[in-house]
């Protein structure tokens, strides 16, 4: 038997990242059991919690923990649920006492560690996960490189797993990673049944598609934000680093370092990524084809954007537009019938 701690962070969880894994792992017991694989169940969950009555989205919701941390001795698998994107700082500073309590079940009893979508922000303050691959929503990347630089985050996936440490990608991603637990743990059989009947895609790699670019904005330096905007308003033309330089009158070593550090991608990324935003819009909302959608956003060699336009968003241009384009979708559902 695995006991399971689900942490109940205060007044700040999402309660779908409660109620999911408790769900899933409450079917995997009894999948287990159905199929006499198993005359018990294998999973012992508990919602674990700073104290036992919990109240969230402003008093919308409460939970019960049938636990609270101090009572929990010893568990074999610690879930640390997503929190509001909203009250970020404020759940990290209210959940300050949790951050020992995971670390000595880690430590002292080799627990297993595992986050959901912005749980990874109460994980990198244990400091299991530094030097480790970490995932997390793509809406709070920039805030978690700067608060944790000495974390390895992975911008596609959505799921990692490294040495008993697990994370997941933005929002409902989640389900993919209880779904790799429960393979890990009960095997191929279990996660495959529980794929099917709560209808999530098994085997998802990859979370860029997901991913919007928005620029990271949230600094002082007023040239680099110029530039920034001159990018996202020139979106058609070649823009080349050294010409931004100039514009500027930076150097273009110290225009490089300065733009680095403010936005947290080289220039030639930050102009790549936003020609691909571009992109995705027009291909989600228009009838253009992928040439001449190509040629919108300044670009002339279809390897070289099709190569692009995947590294970034981990589908072709073909592909994205089959899956996001409402007219496309439209006319697939009525050839199917």
């Amino acid at each position: 038997m695995k006991h399971v701690s689900i942490l109940v962070p205060r007044n700040n969880a999402i309660l779908s990242n409660v109620v999911g894994p408790f769900k899933v792992f409450s079917a995997a017991n009894q999948f287990l059991i159905q199929t006499g694989q198993r005359q018990e169940d294998f999973f012992d969950i508990h919602l674990v919690g700073l104290k036992k009555n919990m109240v969230l989205y402003d008093g919308a919701f409460s939970i019960h923990c049938d636990a609270t941390i101090d009572e929990i001795e010893k568990t074999d698998l610690i879930l640390i649920p997503a929190v509001r994107p909203e009250a970020l700082m404020q759940c990290i500073q209210e959940n300050a006492k949790a951050v020992p309590w995971i670390r000595k079940q880690r430590n002292r009893h080799n627990a297993e560690v595992g986050s959901m979508c912005l749980g990874a922000f109460v994980l990198a303050e244990t400091g299991l996960v530094d030097g480790k691959l970490c995932a997390t929503h793509w809406a709070g990347m920039d805030l978690f490189r700067q608060l944790y630089p000495q974390v390895n985050l992975v911008s596609n996936k959505i799921v990692t797993d490294e040495d008993g440490i697990y994370t997941s990608g933005g929002a409902y991603s989640f389900l993919n990673l209880m779904l790799h637990l429960a393979e890990k743990y009960c095997g191929r059989d279990t996660a495959i049944y529980l794929s099917k009947l709560f209808e999530i895609e098994i085997d998802r790699v990859d979370q860029n598609q997901f991913a919007i670019f928005q620029g990271q904005k949230n600094h002082e330096d007023s040239e680099i934000k110029a530039a920034q905007s001159f990018i996202e308003g020139n979106v058609s033309e070649k823009i080349s680093v050294e010409k931004l330089a100039d514009k500027y009158s930076i150097s273009r070593r110290n225009f490089v370092r300065r733009f680095k550090k403010a936005t947290q991608n080289t220039p030639l990324e930050y102009i790549q990524r936003v020609k691909v935003e571009a992109a995705k819009k027009s291909l989600e909302s228009t009838q253009q084809n992928v040439s001449e959608v190509m040629f919108q956003v300044g670009y002339a060699d279809q390897k070289a954007f099709r190569t692009l336009f995947k590294k970034y968003v981990g589908l072709s241009p073909v592909a994205y537009k089959g899956k996001y384009n409402r007219s496309l979708v439209d006319a697939h559902a009525n050839s199917a019938w």
